[in-house]
């Protein structure tokens, strides 16, 4: 499973990488490869000062070796090895009324001292960070969720729905991040759903990514925007790094494991402001955005 998976997400990082160049229409990826002296490597991918991306990253990294303490702590194991392997994606728009985007789709196994595999896992997920909120774009968004989701079990969008608005909360600021997606994590083989079964509807919402997404892109990247309008796009972008760098546990995996700080970091908008006690002006559209995130809805129904 680990060797297919990689294949996948290495093939993924390719189709991903190519459809969002042509979005931009200027810009392209610039790649680095690493290698971790612990085990393992990743391959990543970077678009910076495009037409249309600002900042953004597709990176897939597949590492190994003996598990942190720290991390044998978290997963309440004692000393063994690990193998993970994934794709993480974070796209920062410059034009305020294209939204930030976020996905990784991931691949664990754990072994205990002999090499037998004792536990492994899928997760992932995906979710929008809009600026300006346009309702149709939620729903697209949503609805291509749903649709994946779907072809698996109709039980799991409204699940992994949930557990997206749940975990990507900044509990700091008792508000979302942004208007949600999916998360999914821990997901084994049971009686009735198989590791190929997970690797199937894994591999279904990573196909589906694109589609998710570029339309919202096409449709919002020649809007016209003001300053004052990209300033509230900095100031959110702060309440993202406040995410990042406080809740993620992505990020904690990356920094507990001595992961390739460029590539954990890249996560990170390039333009941001903190100004203090800052509110929108009631009744404005910065301030329907706010409402949302403290209140996050249904936008399936």
């Amino acid at each position: 499973m680990k060797e297919k998976f990689y294949q996948y997400i290495q093939n993924l990082q390719d189709t991903i990488t190519a459809g969002l160049e042509k979005a931009d229409g200027s810009a392209t990826f610039m790649e680095d490869l690493w290698e971790r002296p612990e085990g393992g490597g990743g391959r990543t991918r970077v678009i910076e000062n495009g037409a249309v991306f600002e900042k953004g990253g597709v990176n897939i990294s597949a590492v190994h070796g003996a598990l942190a303490p720290a991390m044998q702590q978290y997963f309440n194991v004692g000393d063994v090895d690990f193998f993970a392997c994934g794709i993480s994606l974070v796209l920062h728009p410059k034009n305020p009324m294209v939204p930030t985007v976020h996905a990784n789709w991931r691949y664990f196994e754990m072994y205990d001292k002999q090499g037998t595999l004792v536990d492994s896992w899928f997760g992932g997920g995906q979710d929008l960070t809009p600026y300006y909120l346009f309702d149709e774009d939620a729903i697209h968004f949503h609805q291509t969720c749903k649709t994946a989701c779907d072809t698996h079990n109709p039980q799991f969008y409204p699940k992994f729905k949930q557990q997206c608005d749940a975990y990507f909360w900044n509990a700091h600021r008792d508000e979302a991040r942004g208007i949600g997606g999916l998360f999914f994590d821990h997901c084994k083989a049971t009686e009735t759903f198989s590791m190929e079964d997970w690797y199937n509807f894994v591999t279904e919402v990573g196909n589906s990514f694109l589609e998710a997404y570029v339309p919202i892109v096409e449709k919002r990247k020649q809007l016209e925007y003001t300053d004052a309008q990209r300033t509230w796009q900095e100031i959110r972008r702060g309440r993202y790094v406040e995410f990042n760098l406080v809740h993620d546990k992505g990020t904690l995996f990356g920094l507990k494991t001595n992961g390739r700080i460029e590539s954990i970091l890249m996560s990170l908008p390039p333009h941001v402001q903190w100004v203090y006690d800052h509110h929108p002006e009631a009744g404005s559209e910065e301030a329907r955005l706010v409402e949302v995130l403290m209140n996050p809805r249904e936008w399936i129904v």
